[in-house]
Parts: structure tokens; C-alpha cells; sequence
């Protein structure tokens, strides 16, 4: 694709790269096939082809509305065109790069400002988070239908194992997961503790980033990756193995944070230290005996939802399938299973109409086989599935610990 950016981008590290990637699409259309709002909408705009056309005139200074952001923010991110383009685009990465620029070009209504502030304000900060879910929580009951389904039931997490090994690897904690779902760290603790593993929290680190990142509010999100590379160094120093990610929207973004941080003076090597030792728990599990997890395994068919960050941004499709089976999990027959559950971040919050359009036809596609209950591998496709499933959501990591 011939490019011509206007000398305000061209002269960017970031219009650099959106310009690479411009120039690797082909316009083959391939990217159509598979991308979940082009299939729903049947609009050249709403596929990564059309928006990719669209970021382009804008770089290249043509005129931008609001409509043209319209069909920027129908993007769930969910890069499935990227694992369907033979071109290697890195759409995700343009995306983020030309929302970020385009931000500051055209201002928001305030609603929507103000939606978004709201957003990167309350889910990366986990005490404010918790307490706010906490109170939700309790007046659940109350809260109009639309509103109480997405507040989770309040849960607990199973104690964390007592005994330590030579074998190390570091956990993140997260932002809403801790709240939301408490037992997911707690169950791969002691899980890895079976397998003599011991996973490690550290204390200091939060948000991975992505929330003010993907909301385009850039520096913030550099800054949380930033403190989390400071809150782990000691233990990679002190000689963790691995940094293992049970949610994998977060472990998207930590294996960036080496691109991201490239330039930074400071923490580009630590950064791309950090983004090497980064590993989905399943990618880091199924190099291990699963021996001892078979007597956990339980009875009845179980549907296993591959979120996109897992298939599509860590490239690990098929991993934590392969490891269920190891382990003695019957797994059920699903269908499209590349396709997004519609959560993706924010997008439940911010687009929700074709969120939940998205969220209907996973449901389907996941209990085609009358599963006992469903299983991800990311916090937000956990909450959003069992915010209408008929079945049981929980993380994968939960069947192995039973």
C-alpha cells in the first residue's frame, strides 16, 4: 500500500510504524472473513479493510468525523484479522497508534469523555474497583436487570498453599480479578504448588496497563507497565523462570511492554526482560508432568472459550486444550471459536449493543454440545459469558484444582 503521511505523523516514532504497517496490506480482504463486526454489519467500514483504508486518509491528513471514529470504536481489537492475514499486518497495533492520534485531533463528546475517564479511572485502580464491586454487590437485588447482570456474585478465595519451592515464577493479580474472582490466582498457586512450582505475587504491581492503553490515554497506561516492571525486577533478579499470566488480556499486554518501553532510556531492557519471561499459564504448564492433576479431574463435558488476547495476540491457540485433555477433561464440541465473546476491555460498556449481539452467538457456539459448564482463561471474558450463560463460567484453572 503506497503511503503519504502528513509531516505531523511522518515525523513520529509512532506515524513510522503505523506507516510500516500500512505499507504491508495488500487489500486482499482476507481480514473480512473472520472479523466478528463485518460479519454482523456487512459494512466494508466495520472490517479491518475499510478501517484500515479509513486510519490511512487520516494519517495522511484527509478529513476525520465522527463517523469515522464511529467505525474505529465498533473495533473489538480482537485481531482475529491478524492471525488470518498472509501479510503479517499489525492491525492491533495500528489501531491503537492512529485511536491514540486521533484523540487528540478530534474531541470527544462529553459524554462519552466522561465515560471513558470514568473507566480509566475505577477498573485499573483494584481497592477503588473492590469497593465499588463490594457495594454492588450488595445491592444487587435492587439494581435494574441490565445493571445486575454484570455485577459477578461475591466470591472467595481458597487458601494459597503453605509450602515453598526452588522453583519460582511470579503472578499478576491484576486490577478486577482479585475482586471478581479471587480464586483464580488462589487455585493456580495450588495447582503449581502440586506440580512443586511456587507462584509468587508481588504486592506493589497492579493494572497491566491495557484499560488506559487501549483507551488511548497512552502515557498513563506506559506508566503502569513501568511500576509493574519495578515491583518484579527483584524476583527475576533473584531468578523467577517465568512472570505466568492467568488472564490473558493481560498477558497480551505484557508481552508488548518490550516494543512499547523500546525507547525508553530506562526500561527498555528490563522491559524486554519482562516481555520474554511472560507466558500464558497454559503455554507454561503444558511443558510440565500433569501427572499428579489427573485425580482432580472431574466428570462431565466442559466448553473451553479461547478469548482472542490468548488465540489471537499470544498466538496459543489450542494450548490450554491440549493441557485439559492431559489432565483427564472431557472437553465439548464448540463452533467458531474464533470468534469474539464481545467482551474485549471495555467494549461490553462502551458498544454495547454489538456486545451483546457478539455475547449471543458465543453462547450458542459454546453450548452446541450441552457442556457442563464453561471455561476461559481471561477475567473479562469470565464475567461477561456468565453474565447470560445457563452454565457455570469459571477459569480453566479452577477444574484442575478441584
Amino acid at each position: 500500500m503506497q503511503t503519504n503521511l502528513v509531516q505531523q505523523f511522518a515525523n513520529t516514532s509512532e506515524g513510522q510504524e503505523a506507516e510500516e504497517i500500512l505499507r504491508a496490506c495488500v487489500h486482499c480482504g482476507f481480514c473480512t472473513a473472520t472479523c466478528p463486526t463485518y460479519q454482523e454489519l456487512n459494512d466494508e467500514r466495520d472490517g479491518p479493510r475499510g478501517r484500515i483504508y479509513l486510519m490511512k486518509m487520516f494519517l495522511e491528513g484527509g478529513e476525520v468525523t465522527e463517523k469515522t471514529r464511529e467505525h474505529l470504536d465498533r473495533c473489538l481489537t480482537c485481531r482475529s484479522c491478524e492471525t488470518t492475514c498472509p501479510s503479517g499486518v499489525q492491525y492491533g497495533r495500528l489501531v491503537d497508534i492512529s485511536r491514540g492520534l486521533l484523540e487528540e485531533e478530534l474531541p470527544r463528546k462529553p459524554k462519552e469523555k466522561w465515560l471513558r475517564w470514568a473507566l480509566t479511572r475505577v477498573l485499573p485502580h483494584r481497592r477503588l474497583f473492590g469497593l465499588l464491586l463490594r457495594a454492588g454487590q450488595a445491592f444487587r437485588p435492587m439494581l435494574p436487570e441490565k445493571l445486575r447482570t454484570k455485577v459477578p456474585p461475591r466470591r472467595q478465595a481458597s487458601p494459597w498453599p503453605a509450602s515453598s519451592h526452588n522453583r519460582i515464577v511470579l503472578g499478576l493479580a491484576g486490577c478486577v480479578q482479585p475482586s471478581a474472582a479471587p480464586n483464580t490466582n488462589a487455585a493456580t498457586a495450588r495447582v503449581l504448588d502440586k506440580l512443586g512450582i511456587t507462584l509468587v505475587e508481588a504486592p506493589q504491581a497492579g493494572c497491566c496497563g491495557a484499560v488506559n492503553y487501549h483507551l488511548s490515554e497512552h502515557e498513563r497506561g506506559l506508566e503502569q507497565m513501568r511500576r509493574n516492571i519495578d515491583a518484579w525486577w527483584p524476583a527475576i533478579e533473584a531468578g523467577a523462570e517465568a512472570i505466568v499470566m492467568t488472564a490473558s488480556g493481560c498477558g497480551a499486554m505484557v508481552q508488548d511492554y518490550g516494543h512499547l518501553l523500546r525507547d525508553d532510556p530506562v526500561y527498555a531492557n528490563k522491559a524486554r526482560k519482562v516481555s520474554e519471561l511472560c507466558t500464558d499459564l497454559g503455554a507454561f504448564m503444558l511443558k510440565e508432568d500433569l501427572e499428579p492433576l489427573k485425580a482432580s479431574a472431574q466428570a462431565g463435558k466442559v466448553a473451553f472459550h479461547c478469548p482472542c488476547t490468548l488465540q489471537h495476540a499470544m498466538k496459543q491457540n489450542g494450548v490450554v486444550e491440549q493441557v485439559l485433555t492431559r489432565a483427564g477433561i472431557d472437553l465439548a464440541a464448540t463452533k467458531d471459536k474464533h470468534l469474539c465473546c464481545g467482551s474485549a476491555g471495555t467494549y461490553s460498556i462502551t458498544q454495547p449493543e454489538m456486545s451483546q449481539k457478539l455475547l449471543s452467538n458465543k453462547l450458542e457456539a459454546l453450548t452446541i454440545d450441552d457442556p457442563v459448564r464453561i471455561v476461559t482463561a481471561n477475567i473479562g471474558c469470565q464475567l461477561h459469558l456468565e453474565s447470560r450463560s445457563d452454565v457455570p463460567v469459571h477459569h480453566w484453572i479452577e477444574l484442575l484444582d478441584r
